[in-house]
């Protein structure tokens, strides 16, 4: 079993990201091996919150110039958007933010 916080690695914080939050919709980076049941389980038990919903999307990384040398390649990762129940409370560290 991993630790929540190897399934969970960061939040998403972008001007899209953060318009969802009044929808309860949350965007986390997650481990790009773990699957839907196991990202609710960790927000459920990381948050203390209700998951209604689990997407996920595969983003792959960009091509970035190096200069002289051949492009390289920013990694890959995935990344998943986390929707609470209606009765469910929010999660207090994107407050803030919004």
């Amino acid at each position: 079993m991993k630790n929540v916080y190897d399934i969970i690695r960061r939040p998403v914080i972008t001007e899209q990201s953060m318009e969802s939050v009044a929808d309860k919709k949350y965007v986390f980076m997650v481990d790009v091996d773990a699957n839907k049941t196991e990202i609710k389980a960790a927000v459920e038990q990381a948050f203390g919150v209700k998951v209604a919903k689990v997407n996920t999307v595969r983003m792959q990384g960009k091509v970035k110039r190096t200069g002289a040398y051949p492009a390289g390649r920013r990694a890959a990762y995935k990344k998943a958007v986390v929707t609470l129940t209606a009765d469910s409370k929010t999660i207090e560290f994107f407050e803030g933010m919004v």
